[in-house]
């Protein structure tokens, strides 16, 4: 038995709910110090021999924060902070930085970059989770909710292939230098994760439009049968009738 539309539909309202979660959680990681937002970012790396740098060191979309009883002890925030140990906007020094962040705008162009996807693509999850209300009972609505599903997933992974990009970059870079670093297991798999459940809710929702599709072509041909069956049947008669009048005239 073939599953319904509004399971389907559903069920893909389910998954597109886990992604925004998922990608909220990744987003606001490190905007404060409330639990579980401190323990949310990209990066972690030994800086302590770095002048001004605190021992251990985190990045988020929000700051360069550090490490307190295991958490992060994050400052100011400031919107879409970027990767780039040696500007002022992170350590303002040289001073046993990696040398592969030095001269190089490419950690700084990749970071930043990401804040501007995960917001685009953010805004048409959300816009596709309030169209899947409606892909419950119409099939438009699951094309369209399916439609906006595919552009939040379009720039979601974008976003999540820059993050694993620049930050295994960064991290190998900092082990390269003797400063031992790792990656923020929960960032790296909420957005995964959110990269898988949109690519499900966007099939899910394509598939509750297709369900309940009649096959109109199967009716218009069934009444072609129909009609010829008919001005076949009156032929004969009509045949007939004609010749019975010739008879008689004759």
């Amino acid at each position: 038995m073939g599953l319904s539309r509004a399971t389907l539909g559903f069920t893909g309202l389910f998954f597109m709910a886990a992604s925004i979660l998922l990608i909220f959680l990744t987003l606001l990681g490190g905007a404060n110090n409330s639990n579980p937002l401190n323990k949310i970012y990209f990066m972690e790396a030994e800086t302590g021999n770095i002048p001004g740098a605190p021992p251990l060191s985190r990045w988020t979309f929000w700051n360069l924060c550090g490490v307190s009883n295991g958490n992060n002890a994050c400052g100011d925030t400031h919107a879409d902070f970027p990767l780039d140990p040696p500007s002022h906007r992170n350590f303002n020094t040289t001073q046993n930085v990696p040398h592969q962040f030095i001269g190089t705008n490419h950690y700084f162009l990749t970071s930043r970059f990401m804040f501007p996807f995960i917001i685009i693509g953010l805004f048409f999850a959300v816009c596709s989770f309030f169209t899947g209300m409606l892909a419950i009972c119409t099939r438009v609505a699951g094309y369209l909710s399916g439609f906006l599903a595919w552009i939040a997933l379009t720039f979601q992974i974008i976003t999540t292939c820059l993050m694993t990009a620049v930050f295994v970059q960064g991290r190998n870079a900092f082990n390269s230098n003797g400063q031992a670093s790792h990656l923020g297991v929960k960032a790296f798999a909420f957005m995964w994760t959110a990269s898988v459940c949109e690519f499900l809710s966007c099939l899910l929702y394509c598939l509750g439009g297709a369900v309940g599709r009649k096959d109109t072509s199967s009716g218009y041909s069934g009444r072609k049968e129909r009609r010829r069956g008919f001005f076949s049947s009156l032929r004969p008669n009509s045949v007939k009738s004609q010749k019975k009048e010739g008879t008689n005239y004759a």
